[in-house]
């Protein structure tokens, strides 16, 4: 439930509500608006009734909204103005901008990482991805330079100033990657590995957060919440292709759950077009297309020389092709009254 506040209640009154949420055995969630603060009720389902009954006979409390759905921070309901997420100084996810995530899928030396970064930047990218540690299917494939890459990482943030977004595969490395990364990304095979997500609700760094292969919106949305439960509302979702029937195409890109997601929660929500097409030729349509749904932004696989990349060779943009379809998204973009960040 969200309990609505009334206009003007002071922080003295504020902390009473929490309190009293507090002894009934649930946690709140605190959210201030321009006009009203609302609370988010975070609990088991009984002992509701008296929560609600209990809020309704305060003098500083508006009204107690049920939220139906079993995602209740990132509901709609409980904040009604979209989120901004920003990490670095010039790559905001959310309101009015459009932000570009881009760089290889795993980092394999230093110069590939740094030409990389440059380049993208160049191009009109506001942030770098990198796979420093790998999930693949086979545990004989490349499993990323892991300590090593993060390393490589941070140097080609300071070459060209891009913030650096990775992957988290284990809670065990969140102290190291916390140290270089300034947002974690939880893949689409992790996306319901609870206690990770917990554990990165914790660290209060940004989470970009890919929705699983098979997963449906609500099970996308309650993976979030886990993150936000914990106390951290700095959260990107991540719509990355969804598997079927269909096997001209790595994924499906779901462009109907990108509009939908943004109906139900007010988190960002971004796309990966390289995932989902697993085809070079298809990243740049299927970008386009996102950009003129309304995304809030995309992640894209670039690389220095794809046919020699050790992982994803076949979905990764030459920098003339991530140069060239940063044009268009730049005037998608603008037609729809969203621009750069």
């Amino acid at each position: 439930m969200v309990v609505v506040m009334k206009a003007g209640a002071t922080p003295r009154q504020i902390e009473g509500v929490v309190a009293a949420i507090r002894e009934f055995g649930f946690s709140a969630h605190v959210s201030e608006g321009l006009e009203r603060t609302v609370i988010g009720v975070v609990g088991s389902a009984s002992g509701r009734d008296e929560v609600m009954q209990a809020m309704l006979a305060l003098d500083a409390v508006d009204r107690v909204v049920p939220v139906g759905a079993p995602y209740k921070l990132a509901s709609r309901v409980h904040q009604s103005a979209r989120t901004r997420v920003q990490i670095g100084p010039n790559c905001v996810f959310g309101g009015e901008t459009f932000a570009v995530i881009a760089g290889p899928c795993s980092v394999e030396d230093e110069e590939q990482i740094v030409r990389t970064a440059v380049a993208v930047r160049e191009a009109g990218a506001t942030a770098l991805r990198g796979g420093a540690y790998k999930p693949r299917t086979s545990p004989y494939s490349f499993q990323g330079l892991q300590a090593e890459g993060l390393r490589m990482l941070a140097a080609a943030r300071e070459a060209s100033g891009l913030p650096v977004v990775t992957e988290l595969l284990d809670p065990r490395h969140i102290e190291i990657v916390d140290a270089y990364a300034d947002m974690f990304q939880i893949g689409a095979r992790n996306m319901q590995n609870f206690e990770l997500l917990k554990e990165v609700g914790r660290s209060h760094k940004p989470v970009l957060l890919k929705r699983g292969m098979s997963a449906t919106i609500d099970e996308w949305l309650m993976a979030a919440e886990y993150v936000l439960s914990e106390g951290n509302a700095q959260v990107v979702l991540c719509e990355r292709g969804i598997r079927t029937y269909e096997p001209g195409t790595r994924f499906t890109l779901d462009l109907s759950a990108v509009a939908l997601a943004q109906q139900l929660t007010h988190l960002p929500v971004i796309v990966d077009p390289s995932q989902a097409a697993g085809r070079a030729n298809l990243v740049a349509p299927l970008a386009r297309a996102a950009c003129a749904l309304g995304a809030d932004g995309l992640i894209v696989e670039v690389h220095p020389d794809p046919p020699h990349a050790r992982s994803d060779a076949q979905q990764q943009l030459r920098f003339d092709q991530f140069s060239e379809m940063m044009q268009d998204v730049a005037r998608i973009a603008a037609i729809a009254q969203r621009q750069p960040t």
